[in-house]
């Protein structure tokens, strides 16, 4: 086993053709200065590969803070010309896979963290937890990130049974459609609102579903049976049993009144017939004879 001390060293966490130049030390920050060695690089759009130099630019990039020390780097990046002339990109600026991306000012590990921390608790205790560890960061970048996250991810496939119901982004205002996969049981989509238009678009493209499992509301009814007419739409559990409620409720208020009157021994007094003196009667709990 060979001794940590001597053998630990920054260039083990960065990717080899990043080289380390200086490093500098301060009181709350680490400011790393790091030149690329790439030769070539491909075109991130006809993915060609180039080795035609276009121009080198800085970048400053924020990664994992290092002994609670936010740490920067400067890190000196080449730009490639593309050499396929029916690509529509001219010049593109390298990456590196699973650490830098283009025009990234956050290494992919630190968006990682953020994007963990956000997912688990909220955009702003994810900035608050952030900052106590020193990364310089904001509520509307957590909120970036993650809808940059969001919107590389490839559309989710789905099987032949479907479960659909709407979710309120603010009460009484803006209203989404979810959609979840019944064998997986997982959402494989998210709608803008709950019309049943973004609904009809999205089954449109997605043909090999068979069973719907939806609410009560007949907009997602009337865009699932426009879409897919020979499709098997079925009521949840919970609309079941307060189908089951409102009917039991009618029949309830039809035979029974809504309210009943209960007599009270003053008013069964006042309603007996005066009894004349010398005359018997049978005793009873309201009157005595």
């Amino acid at each position: 086993m060979t001794d940590a001390t001597n053998s630990l060293s920054l260039s083990q966490f960065y990717p080899q053709n990043l080289l380390n130049e200086s490093v500098l030390v301060e009181d709350k920050e680490i400011h790393i200065k790091m030149r690329s060695h790439t030769k070539r690089c491909n075109c991130p759009k006809c993915i060609v590969e180039s080795s035609s130099l276009h121009a080198t630019h800085h970048r400053k990039v924020q990664d994992l803070p290092i002994y609670g020390k936010r740490v920067m780097l400067d890190v000196n990046l080449y730009e490639f010309n593309c050499v396929n002339p029916e690509c529509s990109i001219t010049s593109f600026t390298e990456t590196f896979e699973n650490f830098l991306n283009n025009y990234s000012y956050m290494t992919e590990r630190l968006v990682a963290l953020m994007t963990t921390l956000a997912l688990e608790t909220s955009c702003e205790s994810c900035a608050r937890i952030l900052k106590s560890m020193n990364i310089k960061t904001s509520g509307d970048t957590v909120i970036r990130t993650l809808i940059k996250r969001y919107e590389k991810q490839s559309e989710a496939e789905c099987g032949s049974a479907i479960g659909i119901d709407d979710f309120a982004y603010k009460k009484r205002h803006t209203y989404g459609t979810i959609i979840v996969d019944e064998e997986t049981h997982k959402p494989v989509a998210i709608l803008d609102g709950r019309d049943g238009v973004t609904l009809k678009e999205w089954l449109k493209t997605n043909k090999q579903v068979k069973t719907v499992t939806r609410d009560r509301a007949s907009a997602y009814a009337k865009a699932v049976e426009e879409i897919l007419p020979d499709c098997m739409q079925i009521a949840d559990r919970f609309h079941l049993h307060q189908n089951l409620m409102d009917a039991v409720n009618k029949i309830l208020s039809r035979e029974i009144a809504s309210t009943t009157a209960i007599t009270s021994k003053e008013t069964i007094k006042e309603n007996l017939p005066e009894r004349s003196e010398g005359v018997p009667c049978k005793k009873n709990r309201t009157h005595c004879g």
